[in-house]
């Protein structure tokens, strides 16, 4: 791995995306030190201990929100509004014939979803504070409090996408991992505290078979989610015989369709869901629609059921906005391949349709189960979120998932230098003619 890593640093172009990403995150975490004006801290610290969802976005932020910096609402605006605008551009014909432009009409859904993300960062600043109780001062104090965070919304946006587009992976989800991490010395400090002292933060003993337990099962669901994030179900493809040169190319080859396709974005979209009925119910100042807000607490089990049926539909709805068959159809068609015992054009889309929902729903029911298993752990060993997530399933799967993309990325870029990759996998070589 040592070897690997500085053959990664020898390539100048590599390096300096590299580098880029981990300058980009260092002003986001500088960034994070900036506290908003007129917000009363012990509130905050109170409700965060109150309500679990807001020690799940607490986490999330990398402990932005706990502190009320300018970067409290983190990436999740940007989230919930790309989620709004792709779920609008199906609606409205007018969004849908932008998508369909090109680069262009992308280029204009992704201003749109900017200044939506804005907009939401403002109402959901405000939403919270209000709900928490947190503005010392009241009045103006809450427009203030709002444009910090929806500002700070902002620069985390510009950042996501300036580490996408100069930088090494996907910048909104390496904020969220490097948000994740950096909680990581303050669980492990927490389990220490609760080792030493035979007690969990509830008052339930804590014992050595318990800290034994946390750690079989953390070497567990890292297999298992290394297992589901490199998953694939291989569909066999003939390809046409060509002589280019003086060499004939061709033969059967394999389309790898991936177990878990979406990757973590539907974990990130449904826990980017869940933060807004909470802060609604709160709002409303109603007794009967405010006692709602309790079927939305992050340890319950009626929580655990909404959460896990919109990481579904969300795995559902990202293969069904990137995932298109037809188009891979239209591909092999024009390739000269095809599927053995398929034929090509409309059999062809129907075949990788269904395979791809079928694929879809396994991988689905096995990221649901990791998401969810953490609450259940923390349910059931009375241990705090934030340690069980590490060790059971979210914050765990989050990094595992963006370090094995951030490394095919890299991988890539070795590859095609001729340099050993990071990754070993077994390659299935073409059978030439």
């Amino acid at each position: 791995m040592l070897e690997k890593m500085k053959n990664a640093w020898r390539i100048p172009e590599l390096r300096k995306k590299i580098i880029y990403t981990f300058g980009m995150l260092l002003i986001y975490r500088l960034l994070c030190v900036i506290p908003v004006p007129g917000i009363n801290i012990a509130a905050v610290a109170s409700a965060v201990k109150d309500y679990s969802i807001l020690d799940f976005m607490n986490m999330m932020t990398g402990g932005s929100f706990q502190n009320m910096s300018i970067m409290a609402m983190g990436i999740t605006p940007y989230i919930n509004s790309s989620i709004i605008l792709q779920l609008l551009t199906v609606a409205i014909p007018a969004l849908e014939k932008l998508a369909n432009e090109g680069p262009e009409g992308r280029k204009k859904i992704n201003e749109y979803t900017r200044y939506l993300t804005v907009v939401l960062a403002f109402i959901q600043a405000v939403g919270l504070v209000f709900a928490m109780r947190a503005n010392s001062n009241g009045g103006i104090w809450y427009l203030v409090i709002g444009l910090s965070m929806a500002a700070g919304s902002a620069l985390a946006m510009w950042i996501g996408e300036r580490i996408t587009e100069n930088g090494i992976g996907n910048g909104v989800s390496i904020i969220i991992t490097a948000n994740i991490i950096e909680r990581l010395p303050q669980s492990l400090m927490a389990l220490f505290e609760m080792m030493n002292s035979g007690f969990s933060a509830s008052g339930t003993r804590f014992r050595l078979v318990h800290l034994l337990l946390l750690f079989v099962i953390f070497a567990a669901v890292t297999a298992l989610t290394v297992l589901l994030t490199q998953g694939q179900r291989r569909v066999p493809i003939q390809m046409a015989k060509r002589i280019v040169g003086n060499k004939m190319s061709g033969g059967t080859t394999y389309m790898p369709l991936k177990v878990n396709f979406p990757g973590v974005m539907p974990i990130i979209f449904a826990g980017a869901i869940l933060i807004f009925p909470p802060v609604l119910f709160q709002m409303i100042p109603n007794e009967t629609v405010r006692s709602f807000a309790v079927y939305f607490q992050h340890d319950s089990y009626s929580y655990m059921t909404i959460y896990g049926l919109l990481i579904l539909a969300f795995s559902y709805f990202w293969v069904a906005n990137m995932f298109n068959p037809v188009q891979i159809s239209d591909n092999l068609k024009k390739e000269g391949a095809y599927i053995p015992g398929i034929r090509p054009g409309k059999p062809t889309a129907d075949f990788l349709d269904s395979t791809m929902t079928k694929v879809t729903f396994a991988g689905a029911i096995f990221l649901t189960a990791l998401a969810v298993f953490p609450m259940l752990l923390t349910k059931w060993l009375k241990i705090p979120y934030q340690i069980a997530s590490f060790f059971g399933g979210t914050s765990l799967l989050i990094i595992v998932g963006v370090t094995i993309d951030t490394l095919s990325q890299m991988e890539s870029h070795l590859v095609m230098r001729n340099y050993d990759g990071f990754l070993q996998r077994g390659r299935i070589k073409s059978r030439r003619g």
